[in-house]
């Protein structure tokens, strides 16, 4: 979360903004992630997206051992750029989540980089998933136009959420450029604190996971529609949800109990005013955000279960251990599993050569 002042970089790495209401002072945070060449950790994104298509083209017209190569550089820029981001979430977004994740995330990439360059070509359908991912949210992100119409229109649907529970603080102008600052009276709230909302609370980076999974298998067309628009529309309403959430949780107070402030004060570094932000938003919302995520994907594996073929990837990158997911999760009416995994991807059709030990 950012303050209201902050700049709309930080948006990728916030749900929802906070407010001192009525304050205007500037917060400087990392400028990652907003796409601009401006910026390393920017940048770094850009270079690992465009890294990993250029891998998937390379595997696509037959250059494997090259395509494993610029694969393997792109995973290993991929994982640099969260570890820039690692300083916003523990600084000034103070999410241990994010900032565990973030540290996370570097050995997770290199290791994934080295299994693609040892020969594990059925890691690209995961680069493709990621790929796919980046395609989406980095084009949302620095279209201006697309930018402010998802931000603008989240917030007007979070404070109708609000007006259903009796609040209507009215909208105005946040310190981030757009419509979206829930205008409490700061005389009449607890904390003197208000919300705004930012790209991040449009539900964008999740669609954009869903959406890079989705497209990164081969599948009837009817399915893959049908599994984007389930996750989209159900991402979309606990989104709202959870924007109405902390955006009423942060200006009322809603725990502010001594106990907590205490605790939050002396141990976790937070400001006595921002304690109910911070428990709503980094530990209640957030973990309540990956319950949602494994909910999700389990009705979209109901309608497409060939994405399992990435999460597998993914799982045997985290643990070291092949799972046939297909067989455990997928609904008896899916398709049979006649390819050994197979979607399309054009590394799929000498696993057994790159990856001997492979067996299902």
């Amino acid at each position: 979360m950012t303050m209201p002042s902050v700049t709309a970089a930080t948006e990728v790495a916030s749900v929802v903004g906070y407010d001192l209401v009525g304050s205007a002072t500037l917060s400087p945070v990392l400028a990652a992630a907003e796409g601009t060449t401006s910026s390393s950790s920017g940048l770094l994104a850009w270079v690992a997206i465009g890294a990993f298509l250029g891998a998937l083209l390379l595997a696509h017209q037959g250059y494997r051992e090259p395509a494993r190569y610029l694969g393997a550089g792109a995973w290993i820029a991929f994982g640099v750029f969260w570890l820039t981001m690692v300083p916003y979430y523990y600084g000034e977004a103070q999410s241990p989540l994010k900032t565990i994740l973030g540290l996370l995330a570097l050995p997770l990439c290199l290791y994934t980089g080295y299994l693609l360059w040892a020969g594990r070509d059925s890691l690209l359908i995961l680069t493709k998933a990621v790929a796919c991912m980046g395609l989406i949210y980095l084009p949302v992100e620095t279209i201006p136009f697309v930018k402010t119409w998802l931000i603008e229109t989240t917030a007007a649907q979070t404070h109708f959420g609000m007006e259903l529970l009796g609040h209507s603080p009215g909208l105005i102008e946040g310190s981030n450029g757009y419509v979206s600052k829930f205008d409490f009276d700061p005389d009449e709230t607890v904390t003197g604190r208000t919300t705004y909302i930012v790209l991040a609370c449009t539900g964008i980076g999740s669609m954009a996971i869903f959406g890079g999974l989705i497209a990164a298998v081969s599948a009837p067309l009817k399915r893959k529609v049908t599994a984007f628009a389930l996750a989209v529309g159900v991402i979309w309403f606990l989104n709202l949800v959870r924007n109405v959430f902390i955006g009423l949780a942060s200006p009322w107070g809603w725990f502010q109990q001594d106990w907590l402030v205490s605790f939050m004060t002396t141990y976790m570094g937070a400001e006595a005013s921002r304690v109910s932000f911070l428990v709503a938003h980094n530990y209640i919302a957030q973990s309540l955000s990956i319950v949602a995520l494994v909910g999700i994907t389990y009705l979209v594996v109901k309608i497409l279960p060939e994405i399992l073929k990435p999460l597998e990837e993914a799982l045997f990158v985290l643990t070291g251990t092949e799972y046939d997911l297909f067989e455990a999760l997928a609904p008896t009416e899916a398709p049979a599993r006649t390819d050994g995994g197979s979607d399309g991807n054009p590394a799929d059709s000498d696993r057994e050569q790159t990856d001997p030990g492979r067996e299902r």
